[in-house]
């Protein structure tokens, strides 16, 4: 048995989303002679007027540094990045804005966690379970890890195209020499919504930590870290509307406490001496030198700007734009698709027989449609799969039906090119 995704398909949403087109300034331009079609939203989202109002107020009043002046613009800075964490932990229902660390994204998220709670709780001949579909970001810093303390990597299968977790056997996987779980919440190339709270429940059965990447789930769905019930999650800004070099891990506090500093320097001691130095309190620990201080205003509008529109109105959105996408698709001969047939999320992977992935991005590129070609930063998966990259098109609230029948006519006429 495989675990599909919860989410079922869903119904029409009421929301005027054409009109929310006008938010993003991004969108209203011309491409090699064409109107822009952006379908690249799993790499990173476009950016409201009301994100980037935030960031150049920011600058133009508030700019100093935080924590560390008396005057004025620190105070409001100062202010402001800490109001910015207290609305993250409110963003996925953590108990308190103590649990949350900003981080440069994702990437630096799982890499703290993996260099700092890692060492400490992993010893020779532990196991480290991951799946099949992982991103590299959730993969390489637990190699580094494993070569680091001689504990063994192991990963849950998929089933096949369909993308879905083969969790038949889960239980012979879950064993006490499994100290962490680390899986993606949503699949970046196969668009699979994993069971994370179940596979979380699971996890904690035989004492295993749980980390949750939540980089292509954070700004597509409601998030609570307590439903799940997972000890990490990590997510990027750059994914929901929020600038890049921001993001967020959410730690449960006593395993933060626990856990030694990631970087050294300023903001992050108590006390230094010749020495010996002594650490700052949980969260400011861990986040050593000047913090991305623009990036935790821009996060917080972003956040207050999903919100807004309700981001169960913006899953119910993704969902109806993969499914018509995968229906339109569907209807395409010599084409492979990739992932669930229902319940995906808002993208869709897919190999156009005898094109190239590269080739095929690039001649859409020239019609004005912004893909992405390549593994997606998934080569394990791509080679599960028995291929070197796939084309990609993924979805955000602001796209629209009559984009995606744009980009299946280019694609029909692409097939037609290549096969001359």
């Amino acid at each position: 048995m495989s675990l599909a995704s919860p989410i079922q398909e869903p119904k029409k949403s009421a929301i005027d989303w054409r009109s929310l087109r006008d938010d993003f300034p991004a969108l209203h331009q011309i491409v090699h002679g064409h109107p822009l079609i952006y379908f690249d939203n799993a790499a990173t989202t476009q950016k409201p007027r009301f994100v980037i109002e935030a960031l150049r107020s920011f600058y133009e009043r508030d700019n100093a540094n935080v924590h560390r002046g008396v005057h004025e613009l620190s105070n409001r800075a100062s202010a402001a990045y800490e109001a910015a964490r207290a609305r993250a932990a409110q963003f996925i229902r953590a108990k308190s804005a103590d649990e949350i660390v900003f981080t440069r994204g994702t990437t630096e998220a799982i890499n703290l966690v993996a260099q700092s709670w890692g060492p400490k709780n992993l010893r020779p001949g532990d196991r480290i379970l991951l799946t099949e579909m992982e991103h590299h970001s959730n993969i390489v810093p637990w190699q580094l890890l494993a070569e680091r303390v001689g504990a063994q990597l192991i990963f849950l299968p998929i089933s096949d195209d369909k993308g879905l977790l083969d969790l038949n056997r889960l239980d012979e996987w879950l064993t006490p020499q499994v100290k962490i779980l680390a899986i993606t919440h949503i699949s970046n190339s196969l668009g699979t919504v994993n069971p994370v709270a179940e596979l979380c429940r699971r996890a904690r059965r035989i004492g295993a930590v749980t980390l949750i990447d939540a980089a292509q789930s954070a700004g597509h769905c409601p998030l609570d870290v307590q439903e799940i019930g997972c000890d990490f999650l990590a997510f990027s800004g750059h994914k929901m509307c929020g600038p890049t070099g921001i993001g967020v891990l959410y730690g449960r506090h006593e395993l933060l406490e626990a856990m030694p500093p990631y970087q050294g320097g300023g903001d992050m001691i108590s006390t230094v001496d010749f020495h010996r130095s002594t650490w700052n309190r949980v969260p400011h620990k861990f986040e050593a030198g000047t913090p991305h201080i623009s990036g935790a205003v821009g996060l917080h509008a972003a956040m207050d700007y999903l919100d807004r529109i309700g981001r169960k109105n913006i899953a119910q959105r993704d969902h109806e734009l993969a499914a018509y996408a995968y229906e339109r698709l569907s209807r395409l001969s010599g084409l492979r698709l990739f992932g669930p047939h229902v319940g995906r999320a808002g993208l869709v992977s897919f190999l156009a027989a005898d094109v190239h992935a590269h080739d095929l991005v690039t001649v859409a590129d020239q019609r004005g449609i912004a893909l992405r070609g390549g593994h997606h930063c998934n080569q394990p998966l791509m080679k599960q799969l028995g291929v070197e990259a796939t084309a990609r098109a993924s979805f955000y609230f602001y796209n629209l039906e009559e984009e995606i029948d744009r980009f299946v006519d280019a694609l029909r006429e692409i097939q037609k090119f290549f096969s001359r």
